[in-house]
């Protein structure tokens, strides 16, 4: 079993790469449609309420939870289907904000065992981005009605309210936050690592929080703004990845120390002075860490290393190859160009064929 404190630990690859598209979908046979009902929303049957709920606890059970997570999961039907997509979007955004890294984000099984099994700096980055997805998947789920037990957001407390009409259907954070940190736990009070992990997991939800906005629409004579119905919504996801890869480069070594009071221990900069690192005491939108990262320069258990991986010339071959230099290879390719729209309605292009060179590192 696993922790459940890191959402990409607790699937398997299949998940990783998008597990609704790896599981069996059913047929319109199968619900006895004919394609020509009306546009409205069908009664479900007793049979076909159970087999929806069989494959719903299903889900939940491959999911590899913990007991109190597995009861949640199987609460609400659509729980189960918001992990799998925060799990998806955070995998992405992960690769896709250390595209030009020694260290992609490579996540096949091992390699993420492994990660998981150490306080590096891409570890914590682990953690953040995936309560941080799971806090944008579930307040999304909310407002599109995926959810039985919340809607909307539906407390408003903007400042001026008489001048605002709240309407529209804003992202329900209230209850993901209180959700994602009834699932993820209450806090540790001894061990290092998983007092770590758990501030790293609130660096997450607190991005998704601070990158909330209003949303309003005028309404009124000739366009005229008399009333505005306005609604929250999160940032993009793309950009609470681009904030915490900012996070990333800037975090901090830490160390533990023990509140004499309550004997409890607490996350403190390190005890000895540590060349390169800053003795800044973290705050709680830091990223933290307690284990140095290796280079990922060569294969281990961490990564599959650099060695053939494509680079940018001018960009990153030199940080990527570790020194060891790069393999050029040229190469013939065809791409649609001088493309045109045509009335009526199709866009008609050319084919260019033009040389263009790949640079891969050596081994």
């Amino acid at each position: 079993m696993l922790d459940g404190h890191v959402l990409l630990g607790w699937l398997s690859s299949c998940a990783l790469l998008g597990l609704l598209a790896c599981a069996p979908r059913p047929s319109a046979a199968y619900f006895g449609l004919t394609g020509n009902e009306p546009l409205t929303i069908l009664p479900l049957t007793s049979e076909m309420e159970e087999a929806a709920a069989k494959a719903h606890y299903k889900v939940c059970d491959r999911l590899k939870l913990e007991k109190k997570q597995r009861r949640m999961c199987r609460r609400d039907p659509g729980v189960a289907e918001t992990l799998m997509e925060a799990i998806s979007m955070s995998a992405l955004e992960c690769q896709y904000q250390f595209r030009f890294e020694r260290w992609n984000c490579t996540l096949e099984g091992r390699y993420r065992a492994s990660l998981l099994k150490r306080g590096f700096k891409e570890t914590a980055f682990l953690y953040a981005i995936s309560s941080a997805g799971l806090t944008h998947a579930m307040a999304k789920a909310c407002s599109a009605g995926r959810m039985e037990r919340c809607t909307c957001d539906e407390a408003p407390d903007l400042e001026n309210r008489e001048a605002w009409q709240w309407g529209g259907c804003g992202d329900n954070l209230k209850y993901s936050n209180k959700f994602v940190k009834e699932f993820l736990g209450r806090k540790p009070n001894k061990d290092l690592r998983a007092r770590v992990d758990f501030h790293n997991n609130l660096v997450g939800m607190k991005v998704i929080k601070a990158g909330v906005e209003t949303t309003c629409k005028c309404h009124g004579v000739s366009g005229s703004c008399t009333v505005r119905t306005c609604w929250r919504q999160l940032s993009p996801f793309h950009e609470i990845g681009k904030q915490l890869k900012q996070k990333y480069e800037t975090s901090l070594k830490v160390g533990s120390t023990t509140n004499e009071a309550t004997g409890e221990g607490d996350i403190s900069p390190p005890k000895k002075s540590i060349p390169g690192h800053s003795d800044q005491i973290p705050r709680t939108t830091d990223l933290v860490y307690i284990d140095d990262s290796p280079s990922f320069c060569m294969m281990s258990r961490y990564s599959p290393g650099t060695s053939g991986r494509k680079c940018y010339k001018d960009k990153n071959c030199d940080s990527i190859c570790c020194g060891r230099g790069h393999n050029t290879q040229s190469r013939v390719v065809t791409r649609p160009c001088q493309c045109q729209v045509r009335w009526c309605c199709y866009v008609e292009c050319k084919q260019c064929t033009q040389r263009e060179e790949v640079y891969t590192c050596k081994d």
